[in-house]
């Protein structure tokens, strides 16, 4: 994974740059997300890995399914990856991409997983929470695990607050065990 990080790179930094200097990076991010999920879909991962169908024929599939979402300056990057062979990276692409616009927009992606349903209102405080103690912008990604029991946990950057069950539960046995 990190020698696709190395790669992909390059390329999430030229579209990022350009983005930028165009003021277009949500539009940017739009687009790269949108390809990025049609390229891991798994049936154009069997078209992709078929030898019927030439690399053109794949990219303006790839190209003609995404549509909607990509503009032509999109469409180049589709047929520059194809080009150099590394249609592949886009997926990885759009995530360094993320990382280049959140630091940007001095933005810390923060992700919660919680044991239940987490209500807007109870996002917002979380959120609120988090800017009052990063002093940053943040953007929350909830999910639900409910192997935790209760409780949830909270990555931010380096910082991981672990108030689930699940978690308490592991430092008793860790305690008792010591």
């Amino acid at each position: 994974m990190a020698e696709l990080t190395t790669i992909a790179r390059p390329y999430a930094q030229a579209v990022f740059k350009h983005a930028q200097e165009n003021d277009r990076l949500e539009q940017w991010s739009t687009m790269l997300m949108t390809v990025a999920t049609v390229i891991q879909d798994p049936a154009m991962c069997e078209v992709m890995a078929s030898a019927r169908l030439s690399r053109e024929q794949i990219t303006d599939m790839l190209i003609d399914v995404s549509a909607d979402a990509v503009d032509e300056q999109g469409r180049n990057l589709i047929r520059l990856l194809d080009e150099n062979d590394k249609l592949a990276l886009l997926p990885e692409i759009a995530i360094v991409y993320e990382h280049y616009r959140a630091e940007a927009e001095q933005t810390i992606e923060a992700e919660m997983v919680s044991a239940f349903p987490v209500t807007e209102a109870q996002q917002e405080k979380i959120t609120a929470a988090l800017v009052k103690r990063l002093g940053s912008k943040v953007s929350l990604d909830v999910s639900v695990d409910k192997t935790l029991l209760g409780g949830a946990i909270i990555r931010a950057g380096d910082m991981i607050i672990d108030g689930s069950v699940q978690g308490k539960l592991s430092k008793l046995a860790s305690a008792m065990n010591h």
